[in-house]
């Protein structure tokens, strides 16, 4: 009878001291819904704005569904308003600019870490620098630079900015990672006679996948919501892109606010695709990159 008194009593004490727990995580549960709440919410008023039209945006609830899903802005906005152009040049605009700026940043990387050689503290000081200049700033300069060079309403002159701007921010991510990669693997394919490209491409670039996955969707949501250097360097309807195509819809009489809307949700969606593919090894690189040994 002693004993299963005993044991009643450590099994009430260990609920006891369980409560608090659980009452902890019950609260930050409730916490982090009221947050996501927050955060999904300005994506379903977008979603219920690019269904209306004005008279229906002004004059109806911030929330209110409208008398009919107005699809046909959608439509209009991809055939009417050039959409599917501006798409098109975003896209690929973004994905050169991506796809370089990941792959310089890797070489770069690699040879601070990896390599030692004369002024390499400096190029990495260099580099460090060229985040503190601001965008506006080089803005002048820049256009006349490429107006010299025959540039201006040429996609070259966006990539080659997106690259210079993006290549410092890149670097910093990825400098943490590479720290904490062991060089065990590396001095024994130098042992087996690898050399230093195949070493990079083959072993280290491989190992860098997910601080690679982090680098690629920041890069990404820079360059696919960047304006002012698309605003500043291209006049030609043939390379806008989706940021500045929704002046489009901006007159100097009326503006057509749901068409508006629909273009800010098409502009949207391939980021909110790439982030959920890519979530799992944004926190993987992240945490990887932040912890050294």
């Amino acid at each position: 009878m002693q004993l299963e008194t005993t044991r009643r009593q450590a099994q009430a004490l260990t609920v006891r001291s369980k409560l608090p727990g659980q009452i902890g995580y019950g609260v930050l549960y409730i916490v982090l819904s009221i947050v996501a709440v927050i955060q999904i919410f300005p994506l379903l008023w977008l979603m219920l704005f690019s269904l209306k039209n004005n008279e229906e945006i002004f004059n109806l609830a911030p929330m209110a569904f409208p008398e009919r899903l107005r699809w046909e802005n959608y439509e209009k906005v991809w055939t009417q308003g050039h959409i599917n152009s501006y798409f098109f040049n975003s896209v690929w605009m973004t994905l050169v600019s991506v796809g370089v700026t990941v792959l310089l940043a890797s070489l770069v990387t690699f040879a601070l870490t990896r390599m030692k050689w004369k002024l390499q503290s400096f190029v990495l000081g260099l580099f460090m620098v060229g985040m503190m200049i601001p965008v506006h700033s080089t803005l002048i300069p820049l256009f006349s630079m490429f107006m010299k060079m025959n540039l201006t309403n040429h996609p070259l002159s966006i990539i080659l900015s997106y690259i210079a701007f993006n290549l410092p921010i890149t670097i910093m991510i990825m400098l943490g990672f590479y720290y904490t990669l062991p060089r065990e693997v590396e001095e024994a394919a130098v042992m087996d006679g690898c050399s230093v490209n195949r070493i990079f491409f083959s072993i280290t670039l491989p190992m860098t996948a997910s601080v690679l996955s982090t680098a690629v969707i920041i890069n990404m949501i820079y360059n696919w919501n960047e304006f002012i250097f698309v605003n500043t360097f291209i006049s030609s309807e043939k390379y806008k892109t989706l940021t500045v195509g929704v002046q489009n819809f901006v007159g100097q009489y009326t503006t057509d606010w749901g068409a508006i809307g629909a273009t800010l949700m098409i502009s949207i969606l391939p980021i909110m695709i790439a982030f959920i593919l890519l979530s799992n090894r944004i926190v993987e690189g992240i945490a990887a990159g932040s912890v050294k040994g």
